[in-house]
């Protein structure tokens, strides 16, 4: 099994060459390991290309946004299954591909896990643990959601059920596993570890001002799926993460 991992970037410099490490240091060997940048201006271009072929692709160009510049990715990976680890984000330990591929089976769809978030100045410091937990049908409606950055999907399920929603701005992520796993019922399996530490200050999160905007995405999400929601949903999923932070 052909697992493509996609990175997007943009002036990610600081935090690219952790990224890059964990992916191509993992022990599983069929990894196609795909780089999207739109243009950056600082190094990151150069660091990227430090690493010359173990870089399957790259495209440089400039994008439409971070949704934009994955379905550039999905649109160019050949992996059965592909997966996407942001430019500020990493794997936490060497097996996490090889333990993804082995919780795949000829009917599984998709695999999630557990996440940590860490300190963006300190990148061993845990300030909150995302346990995701199995999905139950209707979970959607009480406000979960896996972390996305754990989310390996398999490449068909793209082509059958599309692509990320250019439309909306923070909360493509969420429409589109909402999308994949409630509207669709595509068959999950859930990997009760952690395989991603996340830093700290994602666009949706990083003040009161956007998390509420992306309430309202996450809002407009189960409308354009024709998806009704229940009273509570987008009460109980900002609460559901209160706990992260007492999870260590």
């Amino acid at each position: 099994m052909k697992i493509s991992v996609i990175t997007v970037s943009f002036n990610s410099a600081r935090t690219i060459r952790d990224t890059i490490e964990s992916v191509l240091n993992q022990t599983y060997s069929d990894i196609e390991y795909i780089i999207v940048d739109g243009a950056s201006k600082d190094d990151t271009l150069s660091i990227i290309k430090s690493y010359g072929n173990r870089i399957s692709k790259l495209i440089s160009e400039k994008d439409n946004g971070i949704y934009d510049a994955m379905n550039k990715g999905i649109k160019a990976a050949t992996g059965d299954v592909i997966g996407i680890l942001n430019s500020d984000d990493f794997y936490s330990h060497p097996d996490v591909i090889k333990n993804i591929s082995q919780s795949f089976n000829p009917n599984t769809d998709a695999v999630y896990a557990d996440l940590v978030y860490v300190s963006a100045a300190e990148k061993n410091k845990i300030v909150r643990t995302w346990k995701a937990g199995k999905y139950e049908t209707g979970s959607f409606r009480k406000g979960w959601m896996p972390p996305h950055p754990t989310f390996f999907v398999k490449r068909m399920v793209y082509e059958n059920f599309g692509l990320f929603t250019d439309e909306l701005k923070s909360a493509a992520d969420y429409e589109i596993m909402l999308r994949f796993i409630h509207l669709h019922n595509i068959n999950l399996n859930y990997l009760p570890e952690i395989i991603v530490h996340m830093r700290t200050g994602g666009a949706s999160n990083i003040s009161l001002k956007n998390r509420i905007k992306a309430n309202r995405e996450d809002k407009k999400a189960w409308k354009m799926n024709g998806l009704k929601p229940s009273p509570l949903t987008f009460i109980r999923k900002p609460l559901s993460k209160l706990s992260q932070f007492f999870k260590r």
